[in-house]
C-alpha cells in the first residue's frame, strides 16, 4: 500500500525527508533488537503524549513515519497544529505492526519534539509582545537542510517570515557596504540591478539619514537597545518601516517592541529553541 506523503510546507519535499531520516536511523540492518525480540505478526497501540506545557508542530510528518514502514497503520491525530497542548495531552494514537512502530519512534520524535520546541519558544516571543504593533520575524539562523521546517514552525509559534534565502529579499548589511565603499553605493547598485524592497542593516545613528537619502525602502537597526531606537526611530520618523534586530531575548523584547518599532528579528527562536518533551507510551 503506498502512502501520500503530506505537503508540510510548499517546496519541501516530505518523502525525501522521511527516507532519509529512517534510513540514518535504519542504517543497513534495521532494528535487529526488535526483529530479535518481537513477532514478525506482532501489532500494539502507542500514544504520542506531551509532558509539559507545548505548542504542537509536525504531527504530520510524525504519522507519515509510522506509515513509511507500516502503510497499514492506524493514525490518530488528536491536535491541530499550532495548537497549545497541557502536559499529558494525548496528541495522536499509532496502531500498527510492533516492529514498524518501535523502527519509526525515534524519528518520528525527534521530529515533532524539534518542531513543537521552536514553535513554544516563538510563541513565548509572540505574547512577551502581545498588545504591542510590533511583528516578531524569524531569520536565515537555522539548521542546515531544516529550514523550510523550521521556519513552519515559528509560524505554528506565530512568528512571520523574514527572508527564506538569499534570492528572496535584499538586505545590505555592513559587509556589503564596506565592499561597495559607502551606504549610498550600496543601494545606488541594488536599484541598478533592478531590486526593489531594499532593506539597510544601519548600526549607528549617523547612518541613518544616509541609508534614507540613498533610497533604502526600510531600515534594519542592529544591536540597539531601547533608548537608542527611540532616538532612531525619532530620525525615521515613519518615512520607511524600522526592525530591530540582534541580541534579542525574552526578557529585553518586550521593552524593544515598546520603542514602537515595527518588527523584531530573532534568532534564538529556531537556533536556540530546546527540545519539547514528548513521549511514545505504549499499553
Amino acid at each position: 500500500m503506498a502512502i501520500d506523503f503530506p505537503v508540510l510546507v510548499e517546496g519541501f519535499d516530505t518523502k525525501a525527508f522521511i527516507v532519509a531520516t529512517l534510513a540514518e536511523d535504519l542504517g543497513q540492518g534495521g532494528d535487529i533488537t526488535s526483529a530479535a525480540t518481537i513477532p514478525a505478526s506482532a501489532t500494539l497501540t502507542a500514544t504520542m503524549n506531551s509532558r509539559d506545557q507545548i505548542i504542537v508542530a509536525g504531527l504530520p510528518l510524525a504519522a507519515a513515519f509510522f506509515q513509511a514502514l507500516d502503510p497499514s497503520a492506524q493514525i490518530d491525530v488528536h491536535v491541530p497544529e499550532g495548537a497549545a497542548a497541557a502536559p499529558g495531552t494525548t496528541l495522536m494514537t499509532i496502531h500498527g505492526n510492533a516492529r514498524a512502530v518501535l523502527a519509526a519512534e525515534r524519528s518520528a520524535l525527534n521530529t515533532v519534539q524539534h518542531l513543537s520546541g521552536i514553535a513554544n519558544e516563538t510563541r513565548k516571543y509572540v505574547d512577551a509582545i502581545a498588545g504591542t504593533s510590533t511583528t516578531l520575524l524569524d531569520t536565515r539562523k537555522t539548521h542546515p537542510g531544516l529550514r523550510l521546517l523550521e521556519k513552519y514552525a515559528t509560524k505554528q509559534g506565530g512568528a512571520t517570515d523574514h527572508r527564506l534565502r538569499l534570492d528572496d529579499g535584499v538586505l545590505i548589511k555592513d559587509n556589503h557596504i564596506a565592499v561597495a565603499g559607502s551606504v549610498h553605493a550600496a543601494v545606488a547598485a541594488a536599484h541598478a540591478a533592478g531590486l526593489q524592497n531594499i532593506v539597510v542593516e544601519v548600526d549607528t545613528l549617523d547612518q541613518i539619514e544616509q541609508a534614507l537619502a540613498a533610497g533604502a525602502d526600510r531600515l534594519l537597526l542592529d544591536n540597539m537597545g531601547p533608548p537608542m531606537l527611540r532616538e532612531a526611530l525619532a530620525i525615521i520618523a515613519g518615512r520607511v518601516p524600522a526592525e530591530a534586530s540582534g541580541g534579542v531575548t525574552l526578557q529585553t523584547i518586550r521593552a524593544i517592541a515598546q520603542t514602537g518599532v515595527n518588527f523584531i528579528s530573532v534568532g534564538r527562536i529556531t537556533q536556540s529553541a530546546p527540545s519539547a518533551d514528548i513521549g511514545l507510551d505504549f499499553g
